[in-house]
């Protein structure tokens, strides 16, 4: 196999087989070979030709070792391993009753303990206030519940893998719709949810009418009030400008495109990141093909590329039969519609090797191109499959048995987000422009280089152009080439990032795929700092108008730790307490060992001087996380107002915790000291020592290794360790 460096670090840390002592015993090549011979066992059902059950087993692994199709993360860690779970995302139903919702934690708890992420809809609970008869107490609502979904999977840790996410969606109609709305507007509340807003085509027409729309309790469907769609259409915007949620999902229009009738039931939530609505007790398994792979003289390959949907769509269909299911509802309803979920990653590496502008005509007609091909490919595969194994059990309530075409897989098509097998497949993620073309990487013993998107390195090196100053040039851009004078404008043209396009043309690529793809699609519309509440409505609109099932919209900057800051229209800086923050501001990061983890404090500064601190603690979780956050804002306030930095720390030196331990030749004896330590290590003065390296910070940055997070498909990636917030 060809792996990169990177590569090789996330398989390391999060995919190949250990021992009792945390010590590697399996090489990527052993990892491919597991998989591929586990899967293809399921073969034995319907075929007893030994070598054609062999020849299986070889197309599976030459399609994976070639990194031309990877399933989603669960197959890969637990084929033929105890746990055995091979699906990423699942649904569970939460009825009205004490009963039902604890159930539903429960089986949360089996899901995130297995690997799997979980959706729910939260919209058949009724509202708070509401009167429970067997009591006659009132109700506290779904939102108090959808915290005790939260503190289960805080709770559960996925062994460094995987960590716990779900989907927390609400009707519009339900009464507690605003504070659904505003649920996460505060920091470190519901942090394992994503939330989604389920817009109705009533809503809908009551907001172009200008027009109230009804509030319905869910107990016993009484309309219990009215709202103006307006108003509550401003809500979500102002939520999504704020900090990217609530998401939107167009239910109605979900359930109208979904292959199965209503006999079978009706579609009420999606997976956490959103490109896979299901039923309630209903599992999808996940895999894509990496585009970039099928480029040849600057065309696309199509025989081979037919080639391995049709292996792939073989590969996933195995998997139902060889998953080992955490619940048995989720079995049996997962194998009655065998639905799959085909997609892509690396197309915006395919566009760049063709020399397409992401932003352009051209890039829309290839996206669909491209997944109408696979759409096509992935139906005569099944249909394939179908003439010999049988079609899936719900076949008579679905639109194929009209007229008569067989198919094994109720859904063939998912565009899903791809992160960590995305970066074993040194791909760009999913069907996402590049998020940055140049930033620093996190290497060993703490240093940073400069890192450029290999594509753009290639280019600028054969250009004779490429330095190191070049590079770090582009990282202070913002990791984007617009504005450089050195860089030709054609190479300007074709490597943009996602920062440099507008939403509608982000938009427009993501209904491209959505036209030929089954399920939905996974996507984050990138905005701009600056970019309006107003935008965030249009970009709704003209969502819907394009056909999306669903829309995410993430505004820079809005998420980077900013609970204390505010944006003024005319100037566009952060105003704290006085302090008028710029956009971005000069500052470095540094690591330590203490007895509760590993900490990453990042300290930002303006003419010299310290001015804001954070703190966080990889893997930690909990009460220790949170407190450690707390110092962070604590200082940042008595920066920011005057405090001298030599008396935060002298107040915070020396303060001792139970478990005081030896990092790098000095003894850390608590996590306040350390964060003191390190203040006085940059600042025993009051400003930054002379020679102190400090670079751009722009963004978040990783937990577990200190590299820049990207916000891409719905969620926040590092590229460089394979970490991601939704799992």
């Amino acid at each position: 196999m060809k792996l990169s460096d990177n590569a090789l670090v996330v398989l390391k840390s999060r995919y190949l087989q250990k021992d009792a002592n945390g010590e590697i015993i399996e090489t990527p090549e052993d990892l491919i070979s597991r998989v591929a011979g586990f899967i293809a066992m399921a073969d034995k059902n319907y075929e007893r030709d030994k070598k054609k059950i062999e020849k299986t087993q070889e197309d599976f692994e030459h399609v994976m070792s070639e990194l031309k199709f990877l399933p989603n993360t669960p197959t890969l860690v637990n084929a033929a391993r105890p746990l055995g779970q091979l699906s990423a995302c699942f649904v569970l139903p939460v009825e009205d009753s004490m009963e039902s919702i604890f159930d539903a934690v429960k089986s949360t708890a089996l899901i995130h303990k297995s690997g799997g992420g979980t959706g729910f809809s939260f919209s058949r609970l009724r509202p708070k206030n509401d009167i429970v008869s067997s009591t006659m107490g009132i109700s506290s609502g779904p939102i108090s519940f959808m915290k005790v979904f939260d503190c289960a999977t805080e709770a559960i840790k996925q062994g460094g893998v995987r960590r716990g996410a779900n989907m927390g969606i609400l009707r519009i109609d339900h009464p507690d719709i605003l504070d659904f709305i505003h649920c996460k507007e505060r920091d470190n509340e519901i942090n394992n949810f994503n939330i989604s807003v389920a817009v109705t085509e009533r809503f809908l027409d009551a907001l172009e009418n200008d027009d109230e729309y009804e509030l319905i309790n869910p107990r016993n469907r009484d309309i219990v009030g009215t709202l103006k769609a307006s108003f509550v259409w401003d809500e979500i915007a102002k939520g999504a400008h704020k900090n990217g949620e609530p998401g939107i999902v167009f239910i109605d229009r979900i359930n109208k495109l979904h292959p199965l009738s209503k006999d079978v039931g009706e579609i009420e939530s999606t997976n956490p990141c959103g490109e896979q609505p299901l039923l309630p007790y209903e599992s999808c398994n996940l895999g894509s093909i990496n585009l970039a792979k099928f480029v040849k003289d600057k065309k696309i390959d199509y025989d081979e590329l037919e080639h391995v949907v049709s292996v792939a769509v073989h590969f996933l269909d195995n998997v139902i039969d060889m998953n080992k299911y955490p619940i048995k509802a989720i079995e049996d309803n997962t194998k009655k519609n065998r639905k799959i979920g085909l997609g892509v990653m690396g197309f915006a590496d395919l566009l760049v090797d063709l020399g397409i502008p992401y932003d352009s005509e051209n890039a829309v007609k290839t996206a669909e191109d491209v997944m109408s091909f696979i759409q096509n490919a992935s139906k005569k595969a099944s249909s394939e499959l179908a003439k010999e194994r049988g079609n899936f059990p719900n076949y008579e309530h679905s639109i194929y048995a009209k007229d008569n075409i067989p198919m094994r897989n109720a859904t063939t098509t998912t565009i899903a987000p791809t992160g960590s097998i995305s970066m074993i497949a040194d791909a760009s993620s999913g069907i996402e422009p590049i998020f940055s073309l140049a930033y620093y990487k996190q290497v060993l013993d703490g240093k940073r280089l400069p890192y450029t998107y290999e594509r753009l390195f290639n280019v600028l090196k054969d250009k004779d152009i490429y330095s190191d100053i070049l590079a770090e040039s582009i990282i202070e851009n913002r990791g984007s080439l617009k504005g450089l004078d050195e860089i030709p404008e054609k190479i300007k043209n074709v490597f943009v990032t996602a920062m440099d396009i507008s939403y509608k043309s982000h938009i427009d690529i993501q209904a491209a795929f959505q036209k030929y793809t089954d399920n939905a699609v996974s996507k984050t519309i990138n905005m701009v700092n600056s970019a309006t509440l107003s935008d965030v409505k249009n970009a709704y609109n003209y969502a819907y108008k394009k056909g999306l099932k669903g829309i995410t919209i993430y505004r820079d900057g809005s998420r980077d730790v900013q609970v204390l800051v505010t944006t003024p229209k005319k100037d566009k800086k952060d105003i704290v307490n006085g302090f008028v923050r710029p956009l971005t501001l000069e500052g470095f990061t540094d690591k330590v060992k203490t007895a509760r983890g590993t900490l990453y404090v990042t300290v930002n500064t303006a003419e010299n001087k310290p001015i804001e601190v954070f703190a966080n603690i990889g893997k930690s979780g909990g009460d220790i996380s949170a407190l450690s956050e707390a110092i962070g804002r604590l200082i940042s306030i008595a920066l920011q107002n005057g405090v001298d930095v030599k008396n935060i720390i002298n107040t915070l030196i020396s303060i001792t915790g139970t478990q005081p331990i030896w990092s790098n030749g000095r003894l850390i004896k608590s996590v306040p000291d350390a964060i003191a330590q390190i203040l006085r290590d940059h600042f025993e003065n009051g400003d930054a020592k002379k020679g102190d390296k400090v670079g751009k910070v722009t963004g978040e940055e990783c937990p577990e290794c200190g590299s820049p997070l990207e916000i891409v498909e719905g969620c926040a990636v590092c590229r460089n360790c394979g970490y991601s917030r939704c799992g």
